[in-house]
């Protein structure tokens, strides 16, 4: 469905279908590139005005581009003009000017934040590590020196939403209409400048349903290396981007090819070669890539969760076999999988605590008692769980029709709720051991009267 609709709106754009590329500077018109305006941030379009307003040339710019010529909804609007940050801050009424390397301002609208930067200039002069990096790049020149420092050619598009006007400086719509993702420049050069380009590169092309453009891709497989001098909130960052594209696995296969997966995601293949591993994998991001694609949000907890639970589940079911009592058994696997991934990449600590969650209430689903029901729909992450334990009975490791009782549960009212679990039958405490390894019996003192509370399930 993507595919065709990329293709039927980018085919409208250049119609002759020859494969010799336009050279120069080219402009389209309302009626040639079919962008709908009303597609477009109202508060990027106020901050074009405004700039346009003060004597400022200001265009909307990068990805936001991109995604409207084909068709896709884009999730943030960046603007970019001639003004300095000191000269766009007094402009708005919440404006501040952030970043080092690079220096911006961001326009806040309530929710929503404008990203505004100033043309770039060239190359010169630049500062950079021993590796090529770029350090420091507050140098600012011209539109067409702008988009000279853009990565690829279909991020090198500029959108006046006041003439509705599309500047393209460097092919970037022939390349959208061969679906090719084509870098800027020597592309030795623009990865050794940033290494994130190439993960960009593996993004696009998920999700542009393209190639990557033979001589762009040359280079990629013997500077992989360079990831890792790459802060890891940027690396962080842009793999949940990845994962978050709405074309998760075929990134990774990309990743995967290019030797780009190591620092990124180095649970991925210890996980493919567990018993169902490979299949859990494909299940969860396949998931993810529907709700992504039909606009709905998707907690990075829920990924990372989803990503490293096999490799929980492993170390679970060995410290069950050494008699360790299950629940305590899961809560020493998370903490050992969790610090063997730091080590290469961290996980944020807020989406370790909600993982956590998700993963201490899968035995509670089986095991649970009915008055503690209540208490457990309460939790922040109840909703999550219940989605994984639906994941959990589609690769058949619980039954299926437990999971759907308690999908019905989240999804209920009160009054249902009340009902569903009046007459539901005790849950056995014998679930999780028959399916993580035999659980330890606990011997009875001699002449102890037992309890009525020791006749219940545990919560």
């Amino acid at each position: 469905m993507l595919k065709r609709t990329i293709k039927t709106f980018v085919d409208r754009l250049l119609k002759p279908a020859k494969s010799v590329r336009p050279k120069g500077l080219r402009r389209y018109t309302r009626e040639e590139h079919g962008i709908d305006r009303r597609l477009v941030s109202r508060h990027a379009i106020k901050v074009c005005e405004v700039l346009n307003h003060a004597g400022y040339q200001a265009y909307v710019v990068g990805g936001a581009v991109r995604d409207l010529l084909v068709g896709l909804e884009p999730k943030d609007f960046d603007v970019a003009t001639d003004a300095t940050p000191e000269q766009i801050r007094p402009l708005f009424r919440r404006a501040r000017i952030i970043g080092r390397r690079f220096r911006l301002v961001h326009v806040v609208f309530g929710q929503e934040i404008i990203e505004t930067s100033t043309f770039r200039a060239d190359d010169s002069g630049k500062q950079t590590d021993e590796h090529g990096r770029i350090l420091r790049d507050n140098e600012f020149g011209t539109i067409e020196d702008d988009a000279a420092r853009r990565d690829f050619t279909l991020n090198a598009l500029y959108y006046d939403p006041l003439t509705e006007t599309v500047i393209d400086y460097h092919n970037g719509v022939a390349d959208l209409k061969d679906r090719q993702v084509r870098i800027i420049g020597d592309a030795e050069t623009r990865y050794r400048e940033d290494p994130v380009r190439m993960l960009r590169a593996v993004r696009f092309a998920s999700k542009l349903d393209a190639t990557i453009e033979p001589k762009t891709d040359a280079p990629i497989r013997s500077l992989s290396r360079l990831i890792e001098n790459v802060p890891e909130s940027r690396l962080a960052d842009e793999t949940l981007k990845l994962l978050n594209c709405g074309h998760a696995m075929d990134c990774i296969k990309r990743l995967q090819a290019l030797g780009l997966h190591n620092k990124l995601l180095p649970m991925v293949e210890p996980v493919q070669h567990l018993p169902g591993g490979a299949e859990f994998l494909d299940m969860a991001l396949a998931r993810t890539d529907t709700r992504v694609r039909a606009g709905k949000s998707v907690s990075p907890s829920f990924i990372y969760a989803c990503l490293l639970w096999k490799l929980v589940q492993k170390e679970w079911e060995k410290l069950i076999a050494q008699e360790m009592h299950p629940q305590q058994a899961l809560l020493e696997a998370a903490d050992l999988v969790l610090e063997k991934q730091s080590r290469i990449m961290p996980i944020q600590k807020r989406f370790q605590s909600d993982m956590r969650e998700i993963w201490f209430m899968q035995p509670r689903f089986e095991r649970i008692a009915n008055r503690a029901i209540w208490r457990m729909t309460e939790q922040p992450r109840f909703r999550a769980a219940v989605d994984f334990l639906q994941l959990r009975a589609e690769a058949k490791e619980v039954d299926s029709v437990q999971a759907q009782w308690w999908m019905d549960l989240a999804d209920a009212g009160d009054e249902e709720r009340s009902t569903m679990i009046a007459v539901r039958k005790p849950a056995s405490t014998t679930a999780t051991a028959t399916r993580s390894g035999q659980r330890r019996t606990r011997r009875r003192r001699p002449n102890a009267k037992r309890s009525p509370a020791s006749t219940s399930s545990e919560t």
